[in-house]
């Protein structure tokens, strides 16, 4: 399975393509940081994240997009541009038909450290680690995309068979 992490943000979107899945051996395909400019307007801010999202999908075909579900913080600016970058992955990958999950941050520190209160540093020293890389993906919005990757390779499936055999449940005569 091959997932594109996004870690959704106006000034810093990171990006990751990991290869893998459950009990194998992870790979890092490609890592890399959407910066815009704060003097550009909010619009054209989202164009350029917009193109860069639809280039990673089309090079690097993912069989699935997991990107960090948006969550209150106090600073609403930074809120409002996050979620704004996390629409323009969802509708990047919506419009391929690519499937979408959204992962909240403490799913993905438990998943890739075993501590859903993990900070930056243990991420990243995991994320390292579990890619077998020989240093650690900077800025930490590039190693925070590669744990969302993981983490879907790792829950998403598990997820996806859960809501399949749901969504059968529900089909079948009683």
């Amino acid at each position: 399975m091959r997932v594109l992490g996004i870690d959704p943000g106006l000034t810093r979107c990171g990006l990751g393509v990991v290869d893998g899945s459950v009990g194998r051996p992870l790979t890092m395909v490609q890592v890399g940081v959407v910066r815009t400019p704060p003097e550009l307007a909010v619009a054209q801010r989202l164009c350029l994240i917009e193109a860069e999202i639809d280039a990673w999908l089309d090079t690097h075909r993912p069989d699935a997009v997991a990107v960090e579900r948006v969550f209150s913080q106090h600073n609403v600016k930074t809120v409002m541009g996050t979620a704004q970058a996390s629409g323009i992955a969802l509708v990047a990958a919506a419009r391929r038909g690519i499937p979408v999950a959204l992962h909240t941050p403490s799913e993905v520190k438990a998943a890739v450290s075993g501590n859903g209160r993990a900070d930056k540093a243990q991420v990243g020293a995991m994320v390292t680690r579990l890619l077998r890389l020989t240093e650690q993906p900077r800025p930490a919005d590039a190693a925070d995309s590669l744990a969302l990757a993981i983490c879907h390779i790792w829950r998403g499936a598990a997820q996806s068979r859960i809501e399949e055999a749901v969504a059968a449940a529900g089909r079948r005569p009683r």
